[in-house]
């Protein structure tokens, strides 16, 4: 167990780097077993999620190697084997591996993803298209098992029932190498769809249609890669350090970003009155005065994302009036809330909706990460706050953020993660 100190008040100014998209390299590492060739990418961020599935490669005698934002992964001497369930349970992402094996092997056996409890996140329409493709599933006490016959996987017309990333991501996954063309229509439009289907494609994959809600993949037999594949920005963490840089800057520059990545969310600062400037791939945020409330939705891209509705919250407190969120994606993520009025935010939760009224100062207090974005907004609001605030299952922030302690020290805040160990300081 981690936990991140950080001593409020600290006015923040300079630059900083935005790493490569969780949300991608998530996905991209499990894809990266469906190829017939070593893989290597680039820009990848130094996250716990990321550890975590390199050991889950390993068990399945994938090679890998991590340093200075390459990773490099060897699948040619593949095994089939057992996965760590320890691993397994402690990412959700990890179910993108039910579709890489399948599409490997034509047989896949996982236990149940974990990850963050955000409310129900449930499989049924990976499990749907995985049945359109010819394959059998079998879920017995969080086992979820998934056979062929002889005849393989076959191409088929899937209609996903909901918008969904990972259901996308993994029928994909799945279809690369079936026989014959999988067209998925109601599929999810988000860049990091874009990005898997590029690495595809890039080493002889037929997928077209990225980005829109209609993909179709033509299988093919042998996937080899011939470039390191670099992964795109990250906008979660992007708007992240622009919410902060409007709560607490005096003048901070974000590099690497894809505004057209961050539309909605950006769109929304503007309305509330940030200064913000932005650049081909650059923004710069000035001090934030004379805030005004507004309403935030969240939707599937292009919309608002669930992952920035928790970072938002902090910089709300600042605004005049009252503002509303209404998170239709995961109506229960709320575990931010009850943290936040610790520290003496004035924030409810109503119906539907989170009410997130002016709040002239908050106070550090001891309050717990209950999931990545959760902390994320602890961590802003720590920084808004008088005095010191301890958050623990800081290892939650770890999984989504890479050189937290790094990046917030080099904007000029005080903080650190400890652990029962030792102490890491900058």
């Amino acid at each position: 167990m981690k936990k991140m100190i950080i001593h409020g008040g600290q006015r923040l100014s300079g630059s900083v780097n935005i790493g490569g998209a969780k949300n991608s390299t998530v996905a991209l590492i499990p894809a990266a077993i469906l190829a017939d060739t070593p893989v290597k990418f680039d820009m990848v961020p130094d996250i716990l999620d990321v550890h975590n599935l390199m050991l889950i490669l390993e068990s399945m005698n994938v090679h890998s190697r991590f340093v200075d934002g390459v990773l490099t992964i060897d699948p040619t001497e593949i095994v089939e084997a057992p996965m760590p369930s320890r691993a397994i349970k402690s990412l959700r992402a990890s179910y993108y591996f039910m579709g890489a094996l399948l599409g490997r092997f034509g047989r896949a056996t996982l236990t149940f993803p974990g990850g963050d409890n955000i409310g129900p996140r449930p499989i049924d329409q990976h499990i749907k298209a995985f049945k359109a493709l010819g394959a059998e599933v079998e879920d017995s006490h969080g086992t979820v098992r998934i056979t062929t016959g002889e005849a393989g996987l076959h191409g088929a017309r899937i209609f996903l029932d909901v918008v969904s990333v990972g259901a996308t991501i993994n029928t994909i996954l799945a279809a690369v190498k079936a026989n014959g063309l999988t067209t998925i229509e109601n599929a999810a439009k988000e860049p990091e769809i874009i990005d898997i289907a590029t690495f595809l494609n890039n080493m002889g994959a037929h997928v077209r249609g990225a980005g829109t809600d209609v993909i179709r993949i033509e299988g093919v037999p042998v996937l080899r890669a011939t470039n390191v594949h670099t992964i795109i920005p990250d906008r979660i963490e992007a708007g992240t350090y622009l919410a902060m840089a409007a709560a607490m800057g005096d003048g901070v520059e974000i590099h690497n970003i894809i505004p057209e990545h961050l539309e909605s969310f950006t769109a929304k600062l503007i309305e509330m009155g940030v200064d913000l400037q932005i650049g081909e791939d650059s923004a710069y945020v000035g001090p934030s005065k004379n805030l005004k409330a507004i309403q935030v939705k969240t939707l599937p891209f292009p919309g608002f994302a669930t992952d920035l509705q928790q970072p938002i919250t902090p910089l709300l407190l600042m605004a005049k009036g009252s503002s509303v969120i209404v998170d239709t994606i995961y109506p229960q993520r709320l575990k931010h809330v009850p943290e936040l009025k610790k520290m003496g935010a004035k924030i409810r939760p109503e119906k539907d909706m989170i009410i997130v009224d002016h709040t002239d100062h908050l106070t550090g207090a001891t309050v717990d990460a209950g999931e990545i974005r959760a902390g994320a907004a602890l961590m802003i609001a720590a920084l808004m706050a008088d005095g010191t605030t301890t958050i623990t299952s800081a290892e939650n922030i770890l999984r989504g953020y890479g050189s937290i302690v790094e990046k917030l020290t080099a904007l000029n805040a005080d903080v650190k993660i400890e652990d029962t160990d030792r102490v890491e300081e900058l």
